[in-house]
């Protein structure tokens, strides 16, 4: 895997891209203009890699488009050494991300294949500070809650309770939910332990959040 001086200057673009729509966290920015997304896509898509847009990465789902991968990193305010649990690894992209900004990334993904390929690429790349999981993501990771942050990346119907009792008091959760290809982007703070606040943003299309895992 190689990363062109064309492709620092395609990711120098996308970031300008990105911050005119609203992105302003620049550790955010940073670390979308150093991570190489090209190595996440199949070579089919590679030419196409810094366009602000989903590609398909195998069994029906999408790495996301920059601007939403930057827009759910930001809300998530992460701070060093947050342990984060992402639910739905992908194509490794967004755990990629939020280690890069110093998180310690647990990522659930139902998909053997896409857990495996994910997998095999991170360690790859030496990212560190990232545990992938076969796991039904409904169900979270239990055994290594509490999360200062979680972050969803499909489209749920509606919010697992089990994903907000994994979340420490003062943690963040950011889960698109909606139906019909088409969700809002929502923000739950813990405030206490019975008591959460709950925040509603902008629209986004996300691929469905499904229960149990696949081979």
């Amino acid at each position: 895997m190689k990363d062109t001086y064309r492709n620092i200057g395609q990711r120098k673009k996308l970031v300008e891209e990105i911050s005119s729509k609203g992105i302003k966290d620049k550790a955010v920015l940073k670390a979308i203009s150093t991570l190489p997304r090209h190595f996440f896509l199949e070579k089919a898509f590679e030419d196409w890699a810094y366009q602000d847009k989903a590609f398909p990465i195998g069994k029906e789902q999408t790495i996301s488009q920059p601007f939403t991968v930057a827009y759910q990193t930001e809300l998530l305010k992460i701070k060093r050494r947050d342990k984060v649990l992402e639910v739905g690894t992908g194509s490794g992209y967004q755990a990629a991300i939020l280690a890069l900004l110093g998180a310690r990334v647990y990522s659930v993904e139902r998909h053997e294949e896409l857990y495996l390929k994910s997998k095999k690429l991170l360690a790859s790349l030496q990212i560190g500070n990232i545990r992938c999981y076969h796991r039904d993501g409904y169900k979270g990771l239990p055994e290594f809650a509490p999360f200062d942050k979680i972050v969803v990346t499909a489209g749920a119907i509606n919010i697992p309770e089990s994903l907000k009792q994994q979340l420490s008091i003062g943690g963040i959760l950011v889960i698109p939910v909606g139906k019909d290809g088409l969700q809002k982007m929502i923000k739950i703070t813990r405030l206490t332990e019975l008591k959460f606040e709950t925040k509603e943003l902008e629209m986004f299309r996300f691929v469905p959040f499904v229960k149990g895992i696949s081979k």
